[in-house]
């Protein structure tokens, strides 16, 4: 079996084999094997938070899980050094969930500011990559334009402009269809088949959306309960054919992921129950006057006694 610090440009761009995350008592990941392979669009769902942020965080050695191996690009990220991570993650571009473009800063600035703060080019190929860019993404108009200028759809396409300036050999996209109107929507939708096509970019999207991830993507991962419950081709796992499916693409209240969260038995915590009444005859009743008053009822007292002083015998 070949070991996950072997590249191999014909295989998968990122291979995990028994993923383990524990977060503040809570298992985020129990055993994952996953495979996102080169030049396609792959699309991470699941419902909010079983860990697909935290699994962007792994891929890009931001957080070290608890057991397992995650290789990128043929490099077993939790083994490489700094220097060597952080020349990886020069090839992940990132489009931000909120896009975070620099607020102080002209739509060419934004883009350009990953060639300003990683390599010292000459400014005239600094503009001529930037209004490329900007070219691609159809705002090539709009450069000096500052973000407040911007509806969120062009914002959008800003942040994905600057993540592409570097010619990433891959992108991960964290919602990217949130809060788009329908043609700001269509038009991401585009460009991210577009630039996939183009660029051969590998992309990974981590989205809710079925309707416009089943547009785009090649391959699904549906996570849950800490595991690949499905994956998949966007037609099988929208047939619904398991509960996992059924519940997450139909949108169905309760299921395998629950309308309650766990909590003691309803009954007993209303004294109910048997063991609920025995409880509450074991527990004598607060009485009021036992606990001190709280500041602010202390001074409610003293504001209605100084108005309403008693009357001098």
């Amino acid at each position: 079996m070949p070991t996950l610090s072997d590249s191999h440009d014909d295989g998968p761009l990122i291979r995990i084999r028994g993923l383990r995350t524990v977060l503040n008592g809570k298992t985020i990941f129990d055993g994952v094997d996953l495979d996102i392979p080169r030049g396609g669009i792959t699309a991470i769902m699941g419902p909010s938070g079983t860990g697909k942020t935290t699994l962007m965080r792994h891929i890009t050695g931001q957080l070290a899980p608890d057991a397992g191996a995650i290789s990128v690009d043929g490099l077993e990220v939790g083994r490489i050094d700094r220097d060597a991570l952080f020349a990886l993650r020069e090839k992940i571009g990132y489009l931000f969930q909120n896009s975070a473009l620099l607020t102080d800063y002209s739509v060419f600035e934004n883009v350009a500011f990953p060639l300003r703060q990683h390599l010292k080019l000459p400014e005239e190929i600094v503009r001529n990559i930037v209004l490329t860019k900007l070219q691609a993404v159809g705002l090539r108009g709009a450069a000096e334009l500052m973000p407040s200028e911007l509806s969120g759809g062009m914002v959008r396409r800003v942040a994905l402009a600057r993540a592409i300036v570097r010619d990433p050999m891959m992108i991960i996209y964290d919602e990217p269809f949130v809060g788009l109107d329908p043609i700001a929507l269509n038009q991401i939708l585009k460009l991210i088949r577009t630039l996939n096509q183009t660029l051969g970019i590998t992309s990974i999207l981590v989205a809710h959306e079925l309707a416009a991830v089943r547009r785009v993507a090649d391959h699904i991962y549906l996570l849950a309960g800490g595991k690949i419950v499905a994956h998949g081709v966007p037609e099988d796992l929208a047939r619904g054919e398991t509960p996992w499916t059924r519940q997450f693409f139909s949108g169905e209240a309760d299921g395998p992921v629950p309308f309650h969260y766990p909590a003691p038995d309803y009954a007993t915590q209303l004294g109910l129950s048997s063991a609920g009444r025995d409880a509450a005859t074991l527990t004598p009743p607060l009485d009021p006057r036992a606990a001190p008053p709280s500041p602010a009822l202390r001074a409610r007292d003293e504001g209605v006694a100084a108005r309403h002083p008693e009357p001098k015998a």
